[in-house]
């Protein structure tokens, strides 16, 4: 099995003595596609369980925004790893005293739905009332299923995925999202919508050597991520799409390496049919989240990866896509970000315009959460940031029920 979407740096990335994780990062016949509508931030069945409209979860999460301090706003912003084997008290601090508000299970998690539920509700049991914690695995399919034993399907790969029929993959997902439910895992870091460029699939290192796309065109493989979307949303479970804007064009993968992990074709033209083109077709069914890809793209912003460039997460994904949701990084323990200092990871990922920090190794979360507080008690522009990044993902945790 091999770990995928966030939480997939190798241990030696920063020199994390961590358990060894076993990460790795991050299409259908042409048909003319639809306009996209404005995406929102969750699903409707999570707005249902909150018991109010998005008005009531947003005006909840401005609220409780109010009585925060800056550790508890920055703490929002932070998801970090626990590892199979290691437990849930290992973190408790992380939770109890940083404020941190989101959990990444990763690695070979054998023992069950019943396993994970209890270590689901012992991770609940550290956050304070009325501010419970997005619980999330990467349960893709196929090489990339961290939660498994009895009560877990075994999920089939994103290529087997899109040879299914919309339905029945919205259908499957469907079981799939109810065995998350059932495990206290309300957030799937899946689907994953990259189309794969090359011809030669080996060559593709994040996504088309592992199966993690779902073998169509850009158009289909949107459409089939939409149908994942819309399943564990039918089974009250968020849902991530990943990794914007596509990781299928390039060959090195950004957990492992820093080589050959710049995109010299994809663009933001959508009507070219490229990689964004599947983006645009898995907006549609609003998901949860968006990943940001750690690649660069030359055609786009060739100064820095995507999760750190406002021109595509404020500029492109937000303003020109519409999408209002929560956007998550992929691992910033990856190797594709080791030259940049640990502390300013977070700083750069917000300053672009990002909500949620994916961290792949525990040894990063402290650097990462102090970088944030020391910029934001020093610099009133950057505390608003922080402050609308939290509002996002409280207005998120708000419409699922735990605001």
């Amino acid at each position: 099995m091999v770990s995928a979407g966030c939480g997939e740096a190798s241990p030696s990335a920063r020199g994390s003595a961590s358990p060894s994780p076993s990460p790795s990062s991050s299409a259908a016949s042409p048909s003319r596609s639809p306009a996209v509508r404005p995406s929102a931030s969750a699903a409707p069945t999570a707005s249902a369980e909150a018991g109010g409209s998005s008005d009531s979860a947003e005006r909840r999460a401005e609220r409780t925004l109010a009585g925060m301090s800056v550790e508890e706003k920055v703490g929002q912003l932070m998801m970090v790893p626990l590892f199979s084997g290691d437990d849930p008290s290992s973190i408790r601090s992380m939770i109890a005293d940083d404020h941190v508000g989101s959990v990444l299970l990763i690695g070979n998690w054998s023992d069950g739905v019943a396993g994970v539920s209890k270590a689901s509700s012992a991770l609940q049991g550290y956050s304070p009332k009325g501010r419970g914690l997005l619980i999330c695995a990467d349960q893709e399919g196929g090489q990339v299923q961290h939660l498994k034993g009895p009560g877990f399907s075994d999920i089939p790969s994103a290529v087997e995925q899109g040879r299914m029929t919309v339905d029945a993959l919205r259908g499957s997902a469907r079981t799939w999202g109810g065995q998350l439910k059932a495990a206290g895992v309300n957030v799937d870091l899946a689907p994953v919508a990259d189309t794969v460029a090359s011809a030669s699939r080996k060559w593709n290192a994040p996504i088309g050597a592992l199966d993690r796309d779902f073998g169509l065109s850009a158009v289909d493989n949107g459409r089939h991520a939409a149908a994942f979307v819309n399943g564990m949303h039918d089974a009250g479970v968020m849902a991530v799409v990943k990794h914007f804007p596509g990781l299928g064009a390039v060959s090195g993968n950004t957990d492992f390496t820093a080589d050959g992990i710049t995109d010299r074709t994809t663009t933001l033209d959508a009507g070219a049919g490229g990689q964004v083109e599947g983006f645009r077709q898995a907006l549609v069914a609003g998901p949860d989240m968006v990943m940001m890809s750690l690649a660069t793209y030359d055609a786009i912003d060739g100064t820095q990866p995507a999760a750190f460039s406002s021109r595509i997460v404020n500029g492109y994904l937000r303003s020109t896509l519409r999408y209002r949701g929560v956007v998550t990084s992929d691992s910033m323990s990856a190797e594709a970000v080791g030259s940049v200092p640990t502390d300013q990871l977070g700083v750069r990922f917000v300053s672009a315009g990002g909500d949620l920090i994916c961290i792949g190794d525990g040894n990063d979360v402290d650097p990462i959460l102090r970088g944030l507080l020391e910029r934001a008690e020093r610099d009133p522009s950057f505390a608003r940031q922080v402050d609308q990044a939290a509002l996002r993902v409280l207005t998120l945790k708000a419409r699922a029920g735990l605001v």
